[in-house]
């Protein structure tokens, strides 16, 4: 049953909207001139393998912490010193706007052509993609509001990051699906009342359809 009185989308930005770098290994490799199955971590696509995602997944490291390890060990590869962001552009090929969710702009479109409003929650979105990235993906342009913890320095699951999000949609928390595809986000959303749903990055298809239902976007919902 599709909620009532939802207005307004909140949206992670990484994995949600954007693809994972799982997702990317085999354009990575081939950008950076490494063998196919070089990279061999795989985080939600194969848990199991990849003990350092099991670690932040229970806590034992932050997401960003996580990523700042990857970065590190590719630019080894090169006798390099990497940060994340060097990763991500080192990795994405000449346009950004490649990476995005084909699934990601139909559903913003389709809220936004329905009158809910939609907006972005992140903990490190320039942090990771630089602003120059962030000026030449479309689909920033088409929100009504950006909050990131790059700037605000408050990270989710802290409930003022939450508080952020929904003061920039100008909407009570009541009134917004939030989406994120870590479980600490999602349980920390839900703590302070948003209807949050947990994006399973291996089937994007499915996530979306259901963040359409809670919006009412398939059943003439208004």
């Amino acid at each position: 049953m599709t909620a009532p009185g939802r207005k307004g989308l909140l949206l992670d930005f990484g994995g949600v909207i954007s693809v994972t770098l799982f997702e990317r290994h085999a354009l990575s490799e081939e950008t950076l001139g490494l063998a196919a199955g070089t990279l061999t971590w795989r985080g939600p696509f194969d848990p199991e393998g990849d003990r350092l995602w099991a670690d932040m997944i229970e806590d034992r490291i932050a997401e960003r912490d996580y990523w700042a390890h990857r970065a590190s060990e590719v630019g080894r590869l090169f006798g390099e010193d990497w940060e994340v962001l060097t990763l991500i552009h080192r990795t994405r090929g000449a346009d950004a706007n490649r990476h995005i969710r084909p699934e990601a702009i139909q559903t913003i479109r389709r809220a936004k052509a329905a009158g809910r409003r939609v907006g972005v929650l992140s903990n490190e979105l320039e942090l990771f993609y630089g602003r120059d990235t962030m000026d030449r993906l479309d689909i920033l342009k088409e929100l009504d509001s950006v909050v990131d913890a790059t700037h605000t320095y408050i990270l989710k699951p802290d409930p003022r990051a939450y508080a952020l999000g929904c003061e920039a949609l100008d909407l009570a928390p009541s009134e917004i699906v939030f989406v994120d595809d870590q479980p600490r986000n999602v349980e920390g959303a839900r703590r302070v009342g948003l209807d949050a749903l947990q994006f399973d990055v291996t089937r994007p298809g499915s996530s979306f359809a259901e963040v359409e239902r809670r919006l009412g976007l398939n059943d003439g919902g208004s």
